[in-house]
């Protein structure tokens, strides 16, 4: 039977606690087994929110396949997704137990979930974690962030909460992607001097803007949550919420938190980024979407490295003063300059980059047990997020901008310090 919430007392609760800056006492549920034994007693207790194509497809698939985590309870705004994903879980288990919710806070309220598996829209990512993290949960959560400043806060709830927090994508545990790092960290192709990044090109089509019946089964005004109120249309959610500014920052967001995400483990620039930028592109025009279309961005280093992001066939590629190395597509095989780059071996007493090929769920339920941080914790994808807001940004005001990557600010800029975050719709709030 589903638990009745109190919500009211469960958001008074959660503030309380974020105001006294502490976190609560929880005793998680799970106990670790000898010699690497799993028992039901000892599980990892999983609640899932958000349950589209890639909330099921990818992230309850993989975990209703790891032995020591059980997924208790699923929710989305959608109950045809939800019901599915209930169907996906019980028909895993074997039986009829897995919860249903359409609103995320019944989840967080329940003592007996450990973790939540968070796969919303862009522009819920943020305010579901810390709401999570203040009711005692460790959060695994799909990337990005919705603003520079959101990513703020998340990165110090997280620390001050001391929560396990996973920024969600497969990238680190790729060896393509982990080889490609530690071969440039190492200095196989000599002194790093320019990145290059290329992210898929968009959808030719500008969404139909027109307002429309809200499906029975789409609880709308959650969807929308924190966003603005605008009216209905199919093109707005699941999927294409990625190319409306109001939910998300469009393909640079989409894919740059992927292939950025290299390019600062490589450049040894993952807990700090780029100090200017500059860039310029287009914008959808006659229908629905309204974030960049078309882009061509600048990014330079301290170290005065070059890094530059344009659209095509996704892939990377890092020059240095004795060759280059990178790929063409995702996944693709390494390509470089010289034979002996790809066939170098990164000798005992060279840098190692952490990583976990099993990937990014197993390397979170690790994490949880130990309480160390995951392969791509929450300060490094707040990093990696902001690189590409500031794209947006720098496209957007149609100048050069500096950035103070210690302070994360423009430097005496006004007018791209606005940019650094949204309003939020009542009463949602950070």
């Amino acid at each position: 039977m589903k638990q009745q919430i109190d919500r009211r007392s469960f958001l008074r609760g959660v503030v309380a606690a974020g105001a006294l800056g502490v976190a609560p006492t929880f005793v998680p549920s799970r106990v670790l087994g000898r010699d690497g034994a799993v028992t039901p007693g000892e599980k990892i207790t999983v609640g899932f929110i958000g349950t589209g194509s890639h909330g099921t497809g990818h992230n309850l698939r993989t975990y209703l396949g790891q032995p020591d985590a059980q997924v208790l309870a699923v929710c989305d705004v959608d109950r045809n997704r939800m019901f599915k994903a209930k169907a996906m879980v019980d028909g895993n288990y074997g039986n009829s137990d897995c919860a249903t919710t359409t609103d995320f806070r019944d989840i967080l309220a329940r003592p007996d979930i450990d973790a939540v598996m968070i796969s919303t829209p862009d522009h819920w990512h943020v305010l579901m974690s810390v709401m999570a993290i203040k009711a005692g949960k460790d959060v695994q959560c799909e990337k990005p962030t919705l603003t520079i400043d959101e990513g703020k806060i998340l990165v110090k709830t997280v620390r001050n909460f001391g929560r396990v927090f996973q920024t969600s994508t497969e990238d680190r545990s790729r060896r393509v992607y982990h080889r490609l790092a530690e071969l440039v960290r190492n200095g196989r192709i000599g002194k790093l001097q320019r990145i290059e990044v290329i992210l898929p090109k968009q959808p030719t089509f500008p969404g139909n803007a027109n307002p429309q019946p809200v499906p029975p089964e789409l609880d709308y005004d959650m969807w929308l949550g924190p966003a603005p109120y605008a009216p209905y249309t199919k093109d707005r959610v699941h999927f294409n919420f990625r190319w409306i500014w109001d939910y998300s920052g469009g393909i640079i967001c989409d894919w740059g938190t992927h292939l950025f995400d290299t390019a600062q483990w490589a450049n040894d620039t993952e807990r700090s980024g780029p100090v200017e930028i500059e860039g310029s592109g287009s914008y959808w025009q006659n229908g629905l979407f309204d974030t960049v279309k078309d882009y061509n961005v600048t990014f330079r280093y301290a170290a005065g490295v070059v890094m530059t992001c344009t659209p095509g066939t996704p892939g990377i590629r890092f020059i240095g003063t004795d060759g280059w190395v990178g790929n063409r597509g995702w996944l693709a095989p390494l390509e470089a300059s010289h034979p002996e780059i790809l066939n170098s071996i990164i000798g005992p007493n060279e840098l190692k980059l952490y990583t976990n090929p099993a990937g990014e769920h197993r390397d979170f339920l690790d994490c949880v047990k130990t309480r160390k941080d995951p392969y791509f914790p929450v300060d490094i994808g707040h990093r990696v997020s902001t690189v590409c807001h500031l794209a947006n940004i720098a496209i957007k005001l149609g100048r050069k901008l500096k950035w103070d990557p210690q302070m994360e600010i423009f430097p005496n800029d006004v007018q791209a310090n606005r940019l650094l975050s949204r309003s939020m719709r009542s009463p949602w709030k950070l």
